[in-house]
Parts: structure tokens; sequence; C-alpha cells
């Protein structure tokens, strides 16, 4: 592999073959930025990450976790995780599930998930604050091809969650999770509205509200 370094313009689609790609990644500090690879293009995410889109990232795994835990549904989950099908795709989602049968496929000692071997996640999430319209485009045709069964678009600016049930390489809006029984996207959106406004412990007691059966 050449050591020559590359120049690569950050959050935009450029055309790249496999080897590229994983030369540009090689090439970025640890733990800086996400990098996606889709359809003979790759995507580096070097944008700092802002309070609003933390805490957005933030409360959304601890609300499906939460839910999980109150419902009995087994899960696992992953923070910033990289899934790979070695020579034509990867993805860092912002946030990704293993729900129900295959909540413990994955490794303890896994690094980056193969899925030439192991099955996607189940549910992946992007949260959008800069990045909305490749979100809603590029990555989505992404997830659709790693094949996923749920895909969510957390919109920190409109406050709002984009849901899509993904099969057979397509996918269509929902209004309540297919992967998480009875969870209502509009829920969600009101957890998002609450946390304007207060801090997350008050928000989750308000989750736990909710969820708890009566």
């Amino acid at each position: 592999m050449s050591h020559v370094t590359l120049k690569v313009p950050a959050d935009t689609w450029v055309k790249a073959t496999w080897k590229e790609y994983l030369q540009a990644i090689a090439q970025q500090p640890d733990g800086k930025g996400k990098s996606y690879y889709y359809d003979g293009q790759m995507r580096l995410e070097m944008s700092p990450v802002g309070n609003p889109h933390s805490r957005d990232h933030a409360i959304i795994i601890h609300a499906v976790v939460l839910y999980a835990g109150i419902t009995g549904i087994d899960l696992d989950g992953h923070d910033n995780c990289t899934y790979r099908k070695t020579g034509c795709a990867e993805a860092q989602p912002d946030a990704s599930f293993y729900i129900g049968d295959v909540a413990n496929a994955i490794p303890w000692e896994t690094t980056i998930i193969d899925l030439d071997h192991y099955p996607p996640p189940t549910l992946a999430i992007e949260v959008a604050y800069t990045s909305l319209a490749d979100d809603k485009g590029e990555k989505r045709l992404l997830y659709e091809e790693m094949g996923v069964s749920e895909y969510w678009i957390i919109d920190v600016e409109n406050v709002q969650v984009i849901a899509f049930a993904v099969a057979n390489q397509g996918s269509r809006r929902i209004t309540q999770s297919q992967v998480l029984p009875g969870l209502e996207i509009a829920l969600l959106e009101e957890a998002f509205r609450r946390c304007r406004e207060t801090n997350h412990g008050k928000v989750s007691a308000w989750l736990l509200s909710q969820w708890q059966p009566k």
C-alpha cells in the first residue's frame, strides 16, 4: 500500500477505491472523526461534535436501552461502532443495536464488526446536526445495502425522529418501531423536546413514567 498522504475533503462523498479508502482512514488520528464507504465513494467526517449533537446522541442511546430493559427485550448497544463489508461498504453509525435473537451475536473481543461473518445491527441511528441531507440520502442507501432492519435519523434542529423500516434493500417511513414493539416514535420526539428545556435526569424520569406498567 502506498504511503503517500491522501488529501481527502471532509464531510463530502469522494470517489475512491476500497484500497484508497483504507489508506485514508489509516491516516486519520485515532478516535477522530467517522468514516463511510459505499458505491465506490468514501466520506470522512471530521467536524467537531458540539453540545446539541452530543446531548441528543446521549439521550437516544439511554432511551432505547431503558425501553428494552423495562419491556424485557434482549438488546446490545454500540456507540460509534465500525461495520465493514470488505471491498464494498463500511459505516460508523452514531448508535446501533442488536435486538432480540441476535442480541448476543457479536463476541466481546470483536473490534471492527465484519459483516461477512456477523449479522448487521438490527437498528442503526444517525444524529443529524449538520449532515441531515446526507443521512437521508447516501447513508440511508448504505444502511439498506447493509441489511439493517430499521434506520432512524435524529434531526437535531427540527427536533424530529425520521424512522424507516428496511427490507429487501428498500425502506419506508414508520411511526412505531417494529424492532422495539410498542415504541412510538412520537414519544421519542417529545423526549427530545423536553431535553431542550431540562436535563437528562428529568427526561429519564419522564420516560420511566410513560413506559412503566400502570
